[in-house]
């Protein structure tokens, strides 16, 4: 199939199916509540400059994503609905300015803009993240724009100023996720002679890369200075060591081993890069500097990421246009059907239908295929986006496998039960009643996943222990304490009982842990 307008196409097929999920599914805990909180506090405190969480310093993340939150909210008020379009709008962006990378590294190709968007879509780790509230996806637009800035960099009537966007793309993914922006840019740019346009010489690079990072430093230091002196020693130690030095020498989460993201390229170039036509291709752009570029680009990242300790599959987010740009490079003439990729949607299929007949032990998640008629559904929209996918070919297809793999799955979570268990809303409208009387939380960390949908005003508090939630709960009377019951570890069943997350979280009144006599009233 050819499309008139590829781009535009790409764009809206995208909005269109993440606005759909946003009414489907809630905010999936622990991360995306999180980043809510962050940005409720932000709107709260009128600080944009000092992210909190729970109402304590927050250095995890820089605050950009937290700025496009409290812009819409300018805009519309404050609205869980209005904040999880971010994610998709900078989706869009992304789409479009592969697209307009694309037409940079081969002009001579009108149509290779349109097949680079479809192609970015037509990756379900795209498609399934930038419907999101992350960073990822953020990071893969300021990724994008330092790439076009190098491409302008790297012609022969050139002067300084693409260097100044390298800068400023480098200070809004620092703003945006921290310098780790600089796998994604800086090997590209380090190496800019082997892809530029004309040819560069090594001499000329050193003074501009220089110039381009000082660009970014002081873009950076405009929040970063007033930031570290506002927000004090702690948060100054934490943003500048922990976010960063600490980051890149060696993660403090996620420990995977070396070889994580090699053994999950498969999943990263699902369905888009399935096809045998693609890598039959391959040989016959040994020469093309758009090649170069990309493989420079995924290359230099997959290496970098897997020498960190910490590794999660959305890090590479950011790469995922490259795998894009190269499928629309070498996707043949006529086009590939991608068999294997319909192939593991019906085996998905198979495997739902095998849950509805009872013949996968689902143990404790059986709470979540309720009820089991919807997985039949599940299983007969998998069919026919295969169906439909093996009609069209190439970009095409990988677009309608990935939205109709995204679409299935939204469906599957928002008409099952699953919706309901990972929903905030029912333990925070318990912890919303009476705030002012004190909220606390143990037995696990917290990490403020009830915050933004209780509109808390104040922090809940952190008990460790069971002398600690003893004591608070004498210094207040009338509070609530929150927590899973397998782990809380108190005296006494809860008051009331709520499936969170699939577990059990119970909320207790202080008054009756202060009363000797009291035996709760599990429900």
């Amino acid at each position: 199939m050819s499309l008139r307008y590829p781009v535009a196409v790409a764009m809206a097929g995208f909005l269109a199916l993440a606005v759909l999920g946003l009414w489907l599914r809630p905010l999936f805990p622990i991360d995306e509540t999180r980043y809510l909180d962050v940005a409720w506090e932000m709107h709260l405190s009128g600080n944009w400059l000092v992210p909190t969480k729970n109402f304590a310093l927050y250095s995890d993340k820089p605050p950009l994503l937290f700025w496009m939150i409290n812009l819409i909210w300018l805009l519309t008020g404050v609205s869980e609905f209005t904040a999880r379009l971010v994610g998709p709008l900078f989706g869009c962006a992304a789409i479009w300015l592969t697209a307009v990378l694309a037409r940079r590294l081969w002009p001579e190709e009108p149509q290779i803009g349109g097949k680079a968007a479809l192609g970015l879509v037509g990756l379900v780790v795209f498609a399934l993240s930038a419907s999101l509230t992350m960073f990822d996806v953020p990071l893969a637009v300021a990724t994008l724009l330092g790439l076009i800035a190098l491409e302008r960099a790297g012609r022969a009537e050139a002067s300084l100023a693409p260097w100044v966007g390298f800068g400023t793309a480098i200070a809004l993914g620092v703003i945006t996720k921290g310098p780790v922006i600089l796998f994604h840019l800086l090997p590209v740019a380090i190496l800019l002679p082997i892809w530029s346009s004309t040819p560069m010489p090594w001499s000329a690079l050193p003074k501009r890369l220089i110039f381009g990072v000082a660009v970014a430093l002081l873009f950076v230091a405009l929040w970063l200075l007033p930031a570290s002196i506002l927000g004090g020693p702690e948060y100054r130690e934490a943003i500048l060591w922990h976010q960063s030095a600490g980051r890149l020498a060696g993660s403090f989460a996620h420990a995977r081993p070396w070889w994580f993201y090699l053994a999950l390229l498969p999943a990263l170039a699902f369905p888009l890069f399935w096809s045998v036509g693609l890598w039959r291709n391959l040989p016959r752009l040994r020469g093309d500097r758009g090649l170069r570029l990309c493989l420079i680009w995924v290359a230099s990242a997959f290496v970098l990421f897997s020498l960190t300790s910490g590794k999660q599959l959305h890090y590479l987010v950011p790469e995922l246009p490259a795998f894009a740009l190269l499928a629309a490079c070498l996707a043949p003439q006529r086009g590939d059907r991608l068999w294997p990729a319909a192939i593991l949607l019906a085996l998905l299929a198979a495997f739902a239908i095998a849950v509805v007949l009872g013949l996968v032990p689902l143990h404790r998640a059986a709470t979540l295929v309720t009820p089991k008629s919807m997985f039949v559904a599940f299983a007969l929209l998998l069919l026919a986006t295969g169906w439909l996918a093996l009609r069209q070919s190439g970009a095409v297809a990988a677009t309608i496998l990935s939205l109709g793999l995204l679409l299935a799955v939204n469906l599957l979570i928002g008409t099952t039960d699953t919706a309901q268990i990972y929903n905030a809303h029912p333990v925070a409208g318990i912890m919303g009643r009476n705030p002012q009387d004190g909220l606390a939380f143990t037995g696990e960390p917290y990490h403020a996943q009830f915050n933004f949908a209780a509109r808390l005003t104040a922090p809940v508090d952190e008990l460790a222990d069971a002398e600690a939630v003893r004591d608070w709960a004498k210094s207040h009377p009338k509070g609530l304490i929150v927590g899973p019951t397998d782990e809380a570890n108190l005296p006494l069943p809860p008051r009331d009982t709520v499936l969170f997350r699939n577990s059990d979280y119970g909320i207790w009144s202080a008054a009756d842990l202060n009363d000797p006599t009291s035996e709760g009233t599990s429900q």
